[in-house]
Parts: structure tokens; sequence; C-alpha cells
């Protein structure tokens, strides 16, 4: 049987993960879950595949998560330390899924053990991805991509020499706004931009596909998994949301990953590599669905993407910086501290004032300097949602 964990077993990641396990039970020994507030279903997960221990990010739910295993002899555990403990524990295969910076550490921990991290956590690469690899390097241990498109670039590879490749074109929805008129953007308000039109995820995750926050991300992941220069990379408006990406070659041949618009897919290849194994997605009927259409992506409309390649080039730990401002802005547009098009100036105004504030970005790339300047960009990005109020 091989160890498992799932680290944010309780989002839509988790959930896809888990189903894929518990159609085959017999061959996986589950090690840890994890979660934040939803505590019912993470105990429910724990009990149904007998897990050693499950931890909830939130110390304050460490009680009702030990009420409601009480009896099945699992460990409850709560809080940050308590989860990067966690992934120290032996497994053979970790999911990564903890959205946001706070899945950085336990990733890292993970990728000590030398075994398979699969990774759906864009921040770990955005914030570190240099710091991430060369843990990986050190231990012997293997990241294999989770985010549909990672996935897509990562099996189009195998077997082709990367020195052969001329571009990789990733693809986005385009998400809620897609088709809105620009200056329609700015009364963009929270439940609108909560319904994603191909994709049943989160609600943050949903509001930065509307943003394309999401897909400035995956520029940067892009570069930093697959170590291309940032110029090869390319954004394709694809509403069907059912070509993840391309990879172009140097003799003109583009190399597509098709398939339905369901994370299992991506999670299972990760699951089963390098074995392809039958998993219950749909199969596409191309004659039915007749054509897929392709547009180019509008700066004006989707600042975010112009900012990402302002990242790439700035270098360092600017990622830190610009994954920490873009989570504060999303905060303050939930909370509705800010219109939909002020998080990308958010997220400009605090890599000024971090780029300017002196040494951070150009700071040494550990871990305790990618923390710290989390936090620093975090602080600064609240005073720019502040500007932004008036």
């Amino acid at each position: 049987m091989r160890g498992v964990s799932i680290f944010g077993a309780t989002g839509s990641i988790g959930q896809n993960t888990i189903d894929l396990i518990k159609r085959a039970p017999d061959e996986y020994d589950v090690v840890a879950l994890t979660g934040a507030s939803n505590i019912a279903q993470l105990a429910a997960d724990a009990r149904t595949l007998n897990a050693q221990i499950a931890i909830t990010a939130d110390e304050a739910k460490l009680p009702a998560l030990r009420a409601a295993l009480d009896g099945s002899g699992i460990e409850a555990a709560a809080g940050a330390v308590a989860i990067e403990e966690a992934a120290h524990r032996p497994a053979d295969w970790i999911m990564s899924a903890i959205v946001g910076a706070a899945g950085l550490a336990p990733g890292m921990a993970a990728l000590t053990q030398g075994k398979t991290l699969a990774l759906a956590n864009k921040e770990s690469l955005v914030c570190a991805g240099e710091l991430l690899l060369q843990t990986a390097r050190s231990h012997g241990a293997e990241i294999l991509p989770v985010d549909s498109e990672h996935s897509a670039v990562f099996q189009a590879l195998v077997g082709e020499p990367m020195e052969a490749v001329e571009r990789i074109i990733i693809t986005a929805s385009g998400g809620a706004f897609r088709d809105w008129p620009i200056g329609d953007l700015a009364g963009a308000t929270l439940d609108q931009a909560s319904s994603h039109p191909n994709w049943d995820m989160g609600q943050r995750i949903t509001i930065d596909s509307a943003s394309m926050f999401n897909k400035a991300m995956e520029v940067i992941e892009t570069r930093e998994f697959f170590g291309v220069d940032p110029d090869m990379i390319e954004v394709l408006i694809h509403p069907q949301s059912m070509i993840h990406a391309l990879v172009g070659f140097n003799d003109g041949a583009l190399m597509a990953h098709v398939g339905p618009a369901d994370m299992r897919h991506a999670i299972g290849y990760a699951l089963h590599h390098p074995a392809r194994r039958t998993l219950p997605v749909e199969r596409l009927d191309l004659a039915a669905i007749g054509t897929f259409e392709f547009r180019a992506p509008d700066d004006i409309r989707w600042p975010a993407l112009r900012i990402a390649r302002e990242v790439m080039a700035r270098g360092g730990l600017a990622g830190a910086v610009f994954n920490a401002a873009k989570e504060t802005a999303l905060d303050g547009f939930i909370a509705g501290h800010l219109k939909f098009t002020q998080m990308s100036d958010v997220v400009a105004s605090t890599l000024e004032h971090m780029d300017a504030s002196g040494g951070h970005i150009d700071a040494t790339m550990t871990l305790d300097n990618v923390l710290h300047t989390d936090h620093l960009a975090r602080q600064a990005a609240w005073q720019a949602i502040k500007t932004c109020q008036g």
C-alpha cells in the first residue's frame, strides 16, 4: 500500500483527490488530512479513509475536531506547526493543495522525505520556486504538477527534449467577465465574480479566475517549473476549457492536451504517474462539441497578466510580494473595501513600494526571507487598500 497525505483535504482539489482514493481504498494508507474550517467534512473523510491524523488550521476548532473524531482512534491536532509536523510524517505521495502562501512551509517539509509532492499550490512556485526546486533536488524528491495547465504541459513534454521547445501556451477560460464591457468591470459585485462559467471551484480561486490573477500566477509558475524564458510563455483565452495547454516545438508542431474540465484528470495523472489509469471523467465527443474558440487576452481587461511579466523581469522575491499583495487585495474585495478593478492597482502599488523600500525583493531566497517578505508585503498592501478607499 502507498502512504498518502492530503494537505488541503476539504477544498475542491482535496475532495477530488479523496474521490479517487476512495475508489481504490485497498491501494492507499492515508497518513494525514488537513483542512481549515469545515470540521465536519474533515472528520468524516478522516473516518472514511482511516487516516492516522487530521489537522485543522484553525486552533480554535480543535475541540470540535476532537469531538468529531471521538472513539475513532484518529489523532486530532491544530495550527500551522501541527500541519508542518504532519508533512514530516513518512508518506509516499503528498498532495499540496492548501490555498495561499500557507502551503509553502508544509510543501517544503514534505520534500525533505525524498518522495513525491503533487503540487496544486501555485503560491509555492510563485513565491519560492528556486528554493522549492532546489529542496526537491537535494532530497531526491519528485514534484508533479496538478494545476490542469501545468499537468497538460508536463504530459505534452513526455519524451520530448526541452531544447526543441519554442513556446508554451497555457489557456484560460476568461472567467466570469470575459465578455463584459470593460467599462462595467468596476461595478462587478462579489456574487458576480464568484460564479465561474466552466469550473466548480472555491470562491477565492473563482474570483482569481475572473481577474486572471490565477493565470498570472500560472505564467510565473510555468517559468519556474519548466525553466523556460518568460518570452516563450503565452496565454490564450479558450472559453470551452477543454484544451488545457499547448507546447510548440522547433519544427512548427503544436502538441495540445485536450480533456474535460475535470480536475480529477490532472490529479489522477499525478497520483498514478508514470502509469495511466482509468479515471471516472467524461469522454469528450468532439463532433458534438463542434468548435473550439480562441482569442488573445486583453491587458486592459486583465492587467494581472502584465504585472506578472513585470514580476518575472524583476526576479528575486518579487513573486512573494506579488502573491502576498494579490491575496490581500482579494481579501479587500471580498470584504467590500475595494472595487473589482482596484485589486490590480493594489498589487502594482505594493510591488512598487516594496521595490523602493530597500532590499526586500533582492534578499537571499530562504524560507525565512520569503515569509518575512510575505508579511511586509501584506502590510504594504493593506496600506494601498486604505489609499484606494480615500
